[in-house]
């Protein structure tokens, strides 16, 4: 659970996760906050919760690593701290790993016909871009790309060396994803997205580095790639 300046949501976010029969252990990863969100974490009271603190603010990506090499149940959730995304969802996320259909499992905001919060316009239209440029590229067929839920095979997220710090994570982890072949499924997700006011952090900048991200981190052998060479 990366976490950065999330003091309003933080410790319902985390009562939320424990509320399911799921979780094994929550990582609580404080990314540098400054409104008190590292105090939160740490008076939680319950021996699942194991907090780690990062000096200074670098981003979703480093807090996602730091998280993830503390990591040590069979299946990994990225979960928010701000409760866009719901736990319980768990259910519909965990279902392909738990039966051995799947080693990484995206939850889409863009599929099924689970409740959206209606919101921004030109922010559907960037992830739907980026979605399609990455699916181009990786020759996956993916519906949304971008999805801040996303979960794993421990195995399948032991296997990647990440290094974008910020939210170039996401395109960076679906390209590592492809070039390991790993097996990928899609699942419909309920959505209740914030406004830029109530906390939103992503912008403008971030949809330009995810393009950066998609292109730079492409496993060599796609469809594209390959029609290049013809």
């Amino acid at each position: 659970m990366p976490c950065y300046n999330e003091v309003d949501t933080l410790a319902g976010a985390v009562e939320r996760v424990l509320e399911s029969p799921y979780p094994r252990e929550v990582i609580v990863v404080d990314d540098g906050s400054t409104d008190g969100s590292l105090d939160v974490a740490r008076k939680i009271d319950d021996d699942r919760v194991i907090v780690v603190a990062l000096e200074r603010n670098h981003g979703k990506g480093a807090a996602l690593r730091a998280g993830f090499a503390r990591a040590t149940s069979p299946f990994v959730v990225i979960q928010d701290a701000d409760l866009e995304y719901d736990p319980a969802d768990y259910e519909i996320l965990l279902e392909p790993l738990l039966d051995d259909r799947a080693d990484v499992v995206y939850g889409s905001r863009f599929m099924g016909g689970e409740p959206h919060r209606v919101l921004h316009f030109w922010h559907s239209v960037g992830n739907k871009f980026l979605t399609l440029l990455s699916n181009a590229m990786t020759d996956l067929n993916l519906t949304d790309m971008e999805t801040g839920y996303k979960a794993f095979r421990i195995e399948a997220l032991k296997s990647m060396t990440l290094e974008e710090d910020r939210f170039g994570v996401e395109p960076e982890i679906t390209a590592k994803v492809a070039a390991g072949n790993w097996r990928v499924y899609e699942v419909g997700i309920s959505y209740s997205g914030r406004t830029y006011a109530q906390g939103k952090k992503i912008g403008w900048k971030d949809g330009v580095r995810a393009l950066v991200c998609i292109l730079k981190y492409s496993p060599p052998g796609t469809r594209v790639r390959e029609l290049g060479r013809r």
